[in-house]
């Protein structure tokens, strides 16, 4: 069995690898397959994050840029780490909300200009990731805001992860903890997977 810091690890120097070319073309595949697999049109509140571009995160804004070309009915919402370093806020991203970097290079909206969202509204939330296993479990950079997060939510809400790299799920690993949030579908280039 794996164990998180190894597939951690591992992922990091496959992403690293990638050109900002295959970030892109990878990007817009993975949007293709959320809009072809998923009821996106359908759902009210979609909880998107933004990428961390230094570390080849999936670039969303294809997902986000879709949404708003396309009019769609759906209304997004953004995450903003707060000073505590221990939780997230929740804000409407809109072509007009202003964005800010943190402190990790994450774009975030400005809180003070823009509106809440409390995360029993998100229909669906695409969740960042570097691996994932065949139970849904997944692989972050360990420091909890997502899993705190995802247990706020209803249990009805869609936890779709996002992953650059084309891997399927992996064997389960062996140190998975009480307090993890499982998702219910991994996103990747080739393929959807649901749990």
């Amino acid at each position: 069995m794996s164990t998180k810091p190894a597939l951690r690890r591992t992922a990091l120097a496959h992403r690293g690898a990638l050109t900002a070319a295959e970030v892109a073309a990878r990007s817009e595949l993975i949007s293709a397959q959320l809009f072809q697999h998923f009821p996106v049109a359908a759902w009210r509140w979609l909880h998107v994050f933004l990428p961390l571009a230094a570390k080849n995160e999936p670039d969303t804004w294809a997902i986000i840029r879709r949404v708003w070309a396309e009019q769609l009915p759906v209304r997004l919402a953004a995450p903003v780490v707060q000073p505590d370093g221990i939780l997230l806020k929740h804000y409407e991203l809109t072509a007009a909300t202003p964005l800010v970097a943190s402190r990790w290079g994450v774009p975030e909206p400005v809180g003070a200009l823009a509106t809440g969202v409390m995360p029993a509204a998100f229909d669906a939330v695409l969740v960042p990731l570097l691996a994932c296993d065949a139970r849904g479990q997944r692989v972050g950079y360990g420091g909890g805001f997502y899993d705190r997060f995802l247990a706020q939510c209803r249990p009805d809400t869609a936890f779709i992860g996002l992953n650059i790299l084309d891997e399927s799920p992996g064997a389960p690993m062996a140190d998975v903890l009480p307090t993890d949030v499982a998702l219910k579908a991994l996103v990747t280039p080739a393929g959807v997977w649901r749990f």
